[in-house]
């Protein structure tokens, strides 16, 4: 398994318990799928809790809009963005 593909199961833990997503559970939240928008009914102010969450939990900001449209786009890209510009501990 890869670096990335252990991220985004952690990622999709994380985004369940930050969110409260209640009958949610990682399996359902499929790679490619659309993050925002799509069938989580994840919002804008869910965003917001993403981004404060990964901005803790990885030391990696999403500080402008476009940057989060396109780091949202699905759970892969995400994982991908946090692996590419975190902090190395």
């Amino acid at each position: 398994m890869s670096q990335i593909e252990e991220m985004i199961g952690e990622l999709k833990v994380k985004i369940i318990e930050t969110l409260g997503l209640i009958d949610v559970t990682p399996e359902d939240i499929k790679d490619d799928d659309r993050l925002v928008g799509g069938d989580l009914g994840i919002d804008s102010i869910d965003v917001l809790e993403m981004v404060m969450m990964i901005e803790k939990d990885y030391g990696v900001k999403i500080d402008n809009k476009e940057l989060g449209i396109k780091v949202f786009s699905s759970i892969r890209t995400l994982a991908t963005h946090i692996y590419n510009n975190q902090r190395k501990r």
